[in-house]
């Protein structure tokens, strides 16, 4: 669903391709929104000690209605704001973005709030798995029940 009928609820989607901040910030922004607030997530070098070589990200079928559950019921929450998220899927170097998500309302303060809602729900309830490819060789799944 890149692009949702919901006004509240601009973009939701999973992808196997590079994200783009652009878009996302694009998305959001409307000329009643005086405050807009991103978050991204990247791949970084290492976890719990470990050098991260590289990142595998695997989704559910239903992880795309799933993630615009999430969407429309932040939206929902913080009434006003307008948010968006992308997911990447799939093989992720260090340094690849691999979520954005954003918020943009009238004012700064509800924009925070439903950004920060947005991408704290999301983590936490999408089923998206991270399997997290160390460079010693071994390896950790993230994130499954």
């Amino acid at each position: 669903m890149p692009h949702s009928t919901d006004a509240a609820v601009v973009l939701c989607d999973l992808r196997d391709a590079a994200l783009s901040v652009d878009e996302v910030l694009a998305a959001v922004r409307h000329p009643s929104c005086g405050g807009v607030t991103l978050f991204v997530g990247v791949v970084r070098d290492h976890d719990q000690g470990h050098d991260v070589r590289e990142l595998d990200y695997s989704a559910h079928p239903t992880a795309l209605t799933a993630m615009g559950e999430v969407c429309r019921v932040v939206a929902e929450r913080h009434p006003g704001a307008r948010v968006a998220a992308i997911h990447r899927v799939g093989e992720l170097a260090v340094g690849d973005l691999a979520v954005v998500v954003a918020a943009a309302a009238p004012h700064r303060d509800l924009a925070f709030a439903a950004c920060r809602d947005l991408i704290d729900t999301l983590k936490g309830t999408v089923p998206i798995w991270k399997h997290q490819l160390f460079a010693d060789g071994g390896s950790e799944w993230v994130g499954l029940p």
